[in-house]
């Protein structure tokens, strides 16, 4: 064991008020005494691999990465690593045309029995809307209502959903305010679902990438899906947006937000969960859509992610002895992770949710969305 990098961990971690080996929920319990080292190498990405790999626990997960933001100790870990990453984010364009699939092979195809279990009994893969409700089920619905109410859906409307998940927002909007939809994934699983779903209804489901699509549409609407399109992309995200809304719609933009500008996500999460994924600032949206559209309303409910994530991994723990025998246990601590700190994000007030409405300036007597 290295007791120089131990007792500088050590001294770290007070001012998070978290101990090696202590007896409180959110203490660290080391397994694996490589840990410090790989930590100083590897960074934030090294922390969460070594979770996955058994090297260290906790009883409160979400507790300790609260505590780990609050304290802002990740900023600690400006490692080789993380070096490359930033790099790499600066020449390339991560989330070009060619690459805009990968994040649904990875992740959004892990398996729908997985969802199924996780998730709402709409399938709905975002934050919920907590200000009225008791439970998973209802925020989510209360959310989709929330979205509809704010986008003034008509009946014969034609909508276009991007980024459409499993079909749950489309069917929602088809079955309680009679419009068109067509909704766009990149994930084949997803559609398969999402068709199924909404077989009936006067929703149409393809896998495309928002850039190849045509037409015109009365309102648009995206949720969850702006993290994986990139600040290299954002002009022409808003440019095709603005090109397929009707002069008179209106688009309403849902989305995780970072308190301070970005060009990547956090190590561990781009390799594991949102291969390309990026936080986008409140600064890096507006500084964009301004050429294309004016803000009607910019809404920010992020600390309900934080309950969200909580129910997705109290349903994912009860379901876990049925779907241990399709995944292994690294995944299970994988999952585990990903879910505890990201509710520790929010909770920690490091991300934000955003639902943005957006027109083209030309409402007859503007915009008014009551609270």
């Amino acid at each position: 064991m290295d007791i120089g990098l131990r007792k500088r961990i050590e001294g770290m971690l007070q001012y998070a008020d978290v101990a090696l080996n202590g007896q409180r929920p959110w203490d660290i319990r080391v397994k694996n005494d490589h840990l410090y080292r790989r930590i100083f190498a590897q960074g934030t990405l090294g922390f969460g691999e070594a979770y996955m790999d058994g090297w260290w626990d906790t009883q409160a997960l979400d507790q300790l990465v609260t505590r780990l933001l609050n304290a802002r100790l990740d900023q600690k870990f400006k490692n080789f690593t993380l070096l490359v990453a930033a790099a790499k984010a600066r020449l390339m364009n991560r989330q070009s045309l060619n690459r805009a699939y990968q994040v649904g092979e990875k992740h959004y195809n892990a398996g729908n029995d997985l969802y199924r279990c996780m998730l709402d009994s709409r399938m709905i893969y975002s934050c919920g809307y907590w200000k009225n409700a008791d439970s998973l089920d209802q925020a989510q619905r209360d959310k989709l209502d929330l979205t509809c109410r704010k986008l003034q859906l008509e009946p014969g409307q034609k909508v276009l959903d991007i980024g459409c998940g499993w079909g749950g927002m489309a069917r929602y909007m088809a079955e309680n305010y009679g419009v068109e939809v067509l909704g766009i994934t990149i994930s084949t699983e997803q559609a398969k679902l999402a068709r199924e779903n909404c077989q009936g209804l006067p929703v149409e489901i393809v896998v495309q990438d928002y850039r190849e699509l045509t037409g015109r549409y009365d309102r648009i609407v995206s949720i969850g899906m702006f993290e994986h399109v990139g600040s290299k992309n954002y002009p022409t995200y808003f440019s095709k947006v603005a090109e397929l809304l009707s002069d008179d719609g209106l688009f309403l933009l849902h989305t995780i937000g970072g308190n301070t500008p970005a060009n990547r996500t956090e190590p561990w999460i781009d390799k594991y969960i949102f291969p390309n994924g990026m936080i986008p600032s409140a600064q890096q949206v507006s500084s964009n859509l301004e050429q294309d559209f004016i803000m009607e309303d910019w809404h920010n409910f992020g600390p309900d992610y934080d309950k969200t994530l909580m129910a997705w991994h109290a349903n994912f723990t009860q379901a876990w002895p049925d779907l241990q025998g399709r995944y292994s246990d690294r995944f299970r601590r994988m999952w585990e992770y990903y879910l505890l700190s990201c509710a520790a994000s929010f909770r920690a007030r490091s991300n934000q949710v955003w639902q943005i409405v957006l027109s083209k300036g030309k409402l007859p007597g503007g915009y008014e969305f009551p609270r």
